[in-house]
């Protein structure tokens, strides 16, 4: 069976075929490394890892690029408040992401590379943009030109008026048209820049993807890929540049997005106080129950976060793991390298445009028909059943490990939990704080984790 992606450009699912099957091409928008990655931010990473894994099964070499952000506004904010060099913010929250993504399962992409590693390229191609006629520079600032290329807005298929409406631009006095984009902006003494032609600036943020894409994949690509929120204004903005630089009909052949993570049904926002940090969560859970809670719905669709689907996350994989324990010895796990002995029908909802919700329900299934078969067959079916999740990047432990690294037992029932918070929401009502203390740090010597929010209080169970 060809494997089936949804093209954004297209809006149809078609089987992929890249332009050269011996060096196949991808391309995923990484962090801006200014903070901790929230867990809207680990989707595209599990996601289009998980591409990365089907696509490797299936072709001789793949490219696989996602960029670090690593010079922006945030950052610049960061470091001024920090009183420390850009690069120490950069530094440390990227390999914060380093660390949480591949607790996820994350694979390292084949290349990594950082928007200020990249200066003479986005240079490079500013330089041709202008020379073509597609850009133009104003008051130390240099401008693409959206009037003078004619497929702008293809891909978000809006019109001009509708887009410069919703993306808030800043109609500038230098501005030729309200809907020109920064590809070079003056940098201030305080702020970190690079000598170009236009004088001491940095880039606009669409122009790095751009350059780095081409340095590293060549003019035209056979993936991109990234979040709902990228399609207007990055990826509309990435394609105009793209394409008017190299004079190419296309930049990317298919454009995938992966929808928006929510919080128990609100959207995240530090104004409501309910961001959570991959960081924080993997100090309540195994990161492969975050993995699989991020698969637990198409990605194309929105996934709603919540401790209630990450506790049933984590019941499914103490199960599954449960049955390679009872029906495999631990030489099994030596033996599950083989991903070419993976369920039909998992593979079959994996080559669907990545169907994982069907996938997952796949895998469960095979379970269950481990449980039923004949003791002759229970190896064969335990191996299968370790090789088809392993192509999802989950059960990649030995399940003693799981085990004994999982979170630990619970003792008091969901009921007795939220019987304690309410204690603890009383005593704080009654400003009776040594009260409230005393039972949030009962309920974590218990193994409970609880967090204070907007919304009110939430808890999770901690790893051990």
């Amino acid at each position: 069976m060809a494997l089936k992606l949804y093209n954004t450009l297209t809006r149809q699912k078609a089987p992929f075929v890249p332009q050269d099957p011996d060096r196949v091409t991808m391309y995923a928008c990484g962090p801006t490394v200014y903070n901790y990655a929230h867990i809207g931010n680990a989707r595209p990473a599990v996601v289009f890892d998980l591409l990365f894994r089907m696509l490797s099964r299936r072709f001789k070499h793949v490219v696989y690029a996602r960029n670090i952000t690593d010079v922006d506004d945030k950052i610049n904010q960061a470091a001024e408040e920090q009183d420390v060099d850009i690069s120490v913010i950069s530094q440390r929250y990227s390999q914060a992401y380093h660390e949480d993504i591949e607790a996820l399962g994350v694979l390292p992409p084949t290349i990594e590379p950082r928007a200020t590693e990249h200066m003479p390229q986005i240079i490079q191609m500013i330089d041709r943009l202008i020379e073509t006629g597609h850009a133009y520079e104003a008051e130390g600032h240099v401008l693409f030109s959206v009037p003078d290329f004619a497929d702008y807005g293809a891909l978000s298929r809006r019109d001009r008026r509708e887009m410069i409406a919703g993306a808030r631009v800043d109609v500038a006095p230098y501005k030729r048209d309200p809907s020109d984009f920064v590809l070079w902006k003056p940098a201030k003494d305080s702020e970190p820049g690079w000598d170009s032609p236009w004088g001491r600036g940095r880039p606009g943020w669409h122009i790095e993807c751009s350059a780095m894409s081409a340095a590293h994949l060549g003019e035209v690509i056979d993936i991109h890929a990234g979040g709902q929120d990228l399609i207007f204004p990055h990826h509309e903005n990435e394609i105009a540049q793209s394409r008017c630089a190299h004079g190419t009909p296309a930049f990317a052949k298919v454009w995938l997005h992966n929808g928006f993570v929510t919080i128990e049904g609100r959207k995240m926002s530090k104004s409501l106080g309910n961001v959570l940090t991959i960081h924080e969560l993997l100090k309540a859970w195994p990161g492969e129950v975050l993995r699989y809670v991020l698969l637990t719905a198409h990605y194309r669709q929105p996934l709603d976060w919540s401790s209630a689907v990450a506790k049933q996350a984590q019941t499914t994989l103490d199960r599954l793991y449960q049955r390679l324990k009872d029906n495999g010895p631990t030489p099994l796990f030596q033996e599950a390298i083989d991903l070419s002995d993976i369920d039909e029908s998992v593979l079959k909802a994996l080559e669907d445009d990545l169907n994982t919700p069907t996938a997952l329900a796949a895998l469960n299934q095979l379970a269950k028909e481990l449980d039923q078969a004949p003791d002759e067959d229970k190896h064969a079916l335990a191996l299968k059943l370790a090789n088809s999740g392993r192509a999802m990047g989950l059960l990649m432990h030995a399940p003693d490990e799981w085990f004994a690294n999982r979170s630990r037992e619970i003792s008091l029932s969901d009921a007795e939990i939220e019987q304690q918070i309410e204690a603890r929401n009383q005593a704080r009502a009654q400003k009776d704080f040594a009260k409230a203390d005393a039972i949030r740090d009962a309920l974590l010597e218990s193994g409970i984790v609880i967090k204070d929010g907007a919304t009110g209080t939430v808890w999770e169970i901690k790893k051990r």
